[in-house]
């Protein structure tokens, strides 16, 4: 089995950003503060965060909200739950939560819960599990839960759960591993695990393992490199994380890195991008693979940083 080249992930992602021209960055233009979340946030795994200038990424933040509250994937960009989300990560990385006005994201979130407990992704009014997850998140790293009605929320997740113990994006939605991590991250840190049948999803989770090791988000898919954060970190949530082969799965992630340039692919061989270096990386800190600092499966967020928030 190879090694995790750390030097050449890190060497990897420092060039992305310097590539603005490049098709990868052109392409991510739009969504460019989750770019920057996988990125710092695979970096500081690495151990690796001070190779980059804070003050710049904060000023730049910063610039991308709205005065709504929300933030945007960019400058001049729309503000959207996604990136609100993901700039209040990349700050508390920094520990930079203090630059906010906190009372101003927290009301543009609870802004777009809905009657029935749903939340909305931005003003045009799509839903999906994913803004629960990310409301409930966001709310919970600024100590604002109690801003939303939190039991109305939980509700509406546990409304989507299905007969095969998976969640879908909408009640009657498809069971499918991404939805699973945001149904039962919110459900973690709303303290409401009670409500899950842990071995009937673990089982489904489980049964997303492949030959290659490898983890798929669906029944009948190929397997991804991305599925290593979706479906591990919700099986360690529910305590069922043994059921799978954890050797075969980290040698699946480590064959899809390209070791002479860095960066991480969704299966071996293919173009890698940040944010599959991002979730492999993740994968392999749930791992607990030497040299990597620990992530916290809920808040996908270096453990570290989570300790920071709750216990200052």
């Amino acid at each position: 089995m190879g090694e995790l080249a750390a030097d050449k992930h890190v060497q990897y992602i420092l060039s992305v950003e310097k590539r603005k021209d490049s098709f990868e960055s052109v392409v991510m233009d739009h969504l460019r503060m989750n770019g920057a979340y996988w990125g710092l946030t695979t970096l500081d795994l690495l151990g690796k965060l001070g190779s980059v200038n804070a003050d710049e990424v904060i000023s730049w933040i910063m610039k991308c909200q709205h005065e709504s509250g929300g933030f945007a994937g960019n400058i001049g960009h729309d503000p959207h739950i996604l990136y609100t989300l993901s700039a209040v990560q990349v700050l508390a990385l920094f520990n930079k939560l203090d630059v906010l006005d906190i009372d101003k994201v927290a009301t543009y979130i609870t802004g777009l819960q809905n009657e029935d407990g749903s939340f909305s992704g931005d003003i045009w009014g799509e839903v999906d599990t994913r803004f629960s997850y990310i409301a409930i998140c966001c709310l919970s790293m600024l100590r604002c839960l109690d801003k939303i009605n939190v039991e109305k929320a939980v509700n509406y997740i546990l409304s989507c759960k299905n007969l095969d113990g998976g969640f879908g994006c909408t009640p009657g939605g498809e069971s499918h591993a991404g939805q699973i991590f945001c149904c039962v991250g919110a459900l973690a840190i709303t303290g409401s695990l009670y409500h899950v049948d842990k071995d009937l999803l673990g089982w489904w989770l489980c049964e997303r393992q492949v030959k290659s090791g490898g983890l798929n988000g669906r029944p009948e898919k190929l397997p991804d490199v991305c599925y290593s954060w979706w479906v591990l970190s919700s099986l360690i949530m529910i305590d069922r994380v043994h059921w799978i082969d954890k050797e075969k799965l980290v040698k699946f992630i480590l064959d899809c890195q390209d070791v002479e340039n860095g960066g991480i692919s969704d299966r071996p061989d293919d173009a890698v991008d940040v944010f599959h270096t991002y979730f492999g990386v993740a994968g392999l800190s749930l791992l607990e693979y030497p040299g990597l600092k620990a992530i916290d499966p809920a808040y996908a967020l270096p453990v570290n940083v989570v300790n920071r928030i709750f216990c200052s």
